[in-house]
């Protein structure tokens, strides 16, 4: 059985994993460099940075499966998360139930890790045009070459899903239905800032979140907080910017979008060093986050058609770990 999988993000590999070793040959189709997708991180000056999702936290069961992916196991996050609200007031948060992990070499580690224990081909690099469906196969358009499997598994985020199948070449009585309902997912748009300082930045807590959503600044966290991101004397911010900020600086230049996180960043930690980092990054997230999931009814009538989907969007909450169990939960099915 010959099973594509369109999307290599935390989603698509946890598939891939459950069909190790299985009678199936799988191809992952990944438009970007790499493996991860929103668990990403980038290195620069002698840092490493997390740069999407900043870490996982797992359940038990994921957690000893983290642990025990051979010599680079995760690393805790040490300190804990506070509160601050449309004024700026910073307040300690509640405990973690669970534990915030990442790796030294960042948590793009995870899917790598994961990745290097199945059986599939990756391709990288490759852009999904188009799909469609022809026989008992399904085909897929990407850069020029076509593919053809027996069984198809969505990845994308919700958006991108249904702009697949509003022009796919399908003809099905549940096609209208299926791409109303993926349509329907709100999703949130995030503009990263990461900011370096050649100084120490001094608090009691690795992150703040606005509680309140009504801050320019959705999230900010210490890299220098995970054990081997940031040397000594020195302080990363990662600075994710609310999503109405964000639609609204969407278009502009990395610089300015730096600029005005920097000036932020420093009111809301009251200290103007900050607003004068040495060196900056940005990532535009355009669908960072689901804000709700997606009734799976319409998708569990549809796996008779072949056609699978997993992702933080179909189960409604955007977390590494979400995604990556959703993924092996569609992996285990297809096994079956």
């Amino acid at each position: 059985m010959e099973i594509g999988i369109v999307g290599a993000g935390v989603a698509g590999i946890g598939t891939a994993y459950e069909l190790r070793d299985a009678d199936t040959e799988v191809t992952l189709l990944e438009k970007s460099r790499g493996v991860g997708g929103r668990a990403a991180t980038r290195r620069r000056n002698g840092c490493v940075y997390d740069h999407g999702a900043n870490y996982v936290t797992p359940d038990p069961e994921l957690e000893e499966f983290m642990r025990g992916q051979g010599d680079t196991g995760p690393v805790e996050i040490e300190g804990p998360v506070w509160t601050f609200d449309s004024s700026g007031t910073i307040e300690p948060g509640e405990e973690r139930e669970r534990p915030a992990l990442t790796y030294e070499d960042g948590i793009t580690r995870f899917a790598k890790g994961v990745f290097s224990q199945t059986d599939a081909t990756l391709e990288t690099e490759t852009r999904v045009e188009s799909i469609g469906h022809e026989g008992d196969r399904w085909r897929v358009n990407a850069d020029e070459r076509e593919y053809a499997f027996d069984a198809l598994v969505m990845t994308p985020p919700a958006p991108q899903t249904a702009a697949l199948l509003v022009d796919a070449d399908w003809s099905d009585s549940l096609r209208g239905e299926l791409t109303a309902a993926i349509e329907a997912v709100p999703y949130r748009t995030i503009l990263t800032a990461v900011l370096h300082y050649p100084f120490e930045i001094d608090r009691p807590y690795y992150a703040l979140v606005n509680t309140d959503k009504d801050h320019e600044i959705g999230w900010l966290s210490r890299e220098e907080c995970k054990p081997g991101h940031v040397p000594d004397d020195e302080s990363v911010l990662i600075v994710q910017m609310a999503p109405d900020w964000s639609l609204e600086r969407y278009g502009e230049p990395e610089e300015a979008i730096a600029d005005a996180s920097a000036g932020l960043a420093a009111s809301l930690l009251d200290d103007p060093r900050l607003e004068t980092p040495d060196w900056t990054d940005c990532t535009r997230w355009r669908h960072a986050l689901p804000d709700e999931g997606i009734d799976d009814g319409v998708l569990t009538r549809v796996e008779d058609r072949s056609l699978h989907f997993a992702g933080d969007w179909v189960v409604g909450e955007g977390r590494v770990a979400a995604a990556f169990e959703n993924g092996r939960e569609v992996g285990r099915r297809l096994r079956g």
